[in-house]
């Protein structure tokens, strides 16, 4: 969430008021929608970007002159262009849009929407796994995973009573409510393992064998980190977001370093598709997670 809250601020600063002039989607896989169609954004201008949970929303106008009483957030002028850019896509700028249009489906790049200044940003996935999901809509609630996302934990309001409601609603275990977006907007696998971090718990707790002591710390951690690492992310372009974020982490992705608090070695649980990182000493009381899927304390 902290990256795209800086690219969202980053394409607001050069999107806002710009007409689109063309849009290519080579990478038909990535397109969700097809009404309206991605040339309906042809012409239009972008009031501003939006960030949903870990979703950007580029919010259009109609591009004709329009009656000072025309309510421009209605649903029958607005038009969006709504993007989750998942584990492995991103978005790259270019002060000059390419004189080449992109045509291949195996290209890494998905989409291209070129502005009437002669800019142009990519919508880009590597590797084999698409996941990018592009959606053109009216507004952004029409995407399904969009108008289910939780609160977004550095809201007004979410309070420490809020956090203690989502975790107390089944018994799971923190790391994956920490990453349900349906449950908590935004957080996601690398900063769920730097927010228990930092909070001293383990990614196996059940949620509700917190106190509320334990709950309202967890909260002021939440915040603290994201806060910081938005802070991290932000005046930066889009190019360095990424690696902004890994010099952030403290364990995330550290597996076999050096706990920057205690020393002791940054440990790992694999997945069959993700995997955690954490360190005994500081989350654990020194037992060690055994490393398979639905891992459990050794005993």
């Amino acid at each position: 969430m902290p990256e795209v809250a800086g690219l969202a601020a980053y394409l607001t600063e050069r999107l806002t008021g710009r007409t689109v002039a063309a849009v290519h989607v080579p990478g038909i896989q990535a397109l969700k929608t097809f009404d309206p169609p991605p040339q309906a954004l042809v012409g239009r201008i972008v009031d501003r970007v939006d960030r949903y949970g870990k979703w950007l929303d580029i919010l259009t106008r109609a591009g004709q002159d329009r009656d000072d009483d025309d309510d421009s957030d209605s649903e029958e002028s607005t038009l969006s262009l709504v993007v989750h850019l998942a584990r492995a896509g991103w978005l790259r700028w270019q002060e000059k849009a390419p004189a080449t249009v992109p045509r291949s489906p195996k290209s890494p790049i998905a989409v291209r929407v070129v502005l009437d200044d002669g800019s142009a940003f990519d919508l880009t996935e590597a590797g084999t796994r698409k996941r990018l999901a592009v959606h053109v809509v009216r507004r952004a609630g029409e995407v399904p995973l969009v108008a289910s996302l939780g609160p977004d934990p550095l809201s007004d309001e979410f309070t420490p009573a809020v956090l203690g409601e989502l975790l107390g609603r089944r018994r799971a275990q923190l790391k994956g409510v920490l990453r349900d977006q349906s449950i908590i907007a935004g957080i996601g696998n690398a900063y769920s393992d730097e927010i228990l971090h930092a909070a001293g718990m383990s990614p196996f707790a059940p949620t509700t064998s917190l106190t509320p002591e334990e709950v309202s710390d967890l909260h002021a951690t939440m915040q603290a980190v994201l806060a910081e690492a938005l802070a991290a992310a932000a005046g930066k372009p889009a190019a360095e977001l990424k690696d902004a974020k890994r010099a952030g982490m403290r364990v995330h992705g550290r597996a076999g370093h050096e706990c920057p608090v205690c020393g002791d070695v940054v440990r790992e649980v694999s997945f069959a598709d993700s995997s955690l990182q954490y360190c005994a000493t500081c989350q654990t009381g020194g037992k060690v997670l055994a490393d398979r899927r639905m891992s459990r304390l050794l005993r």
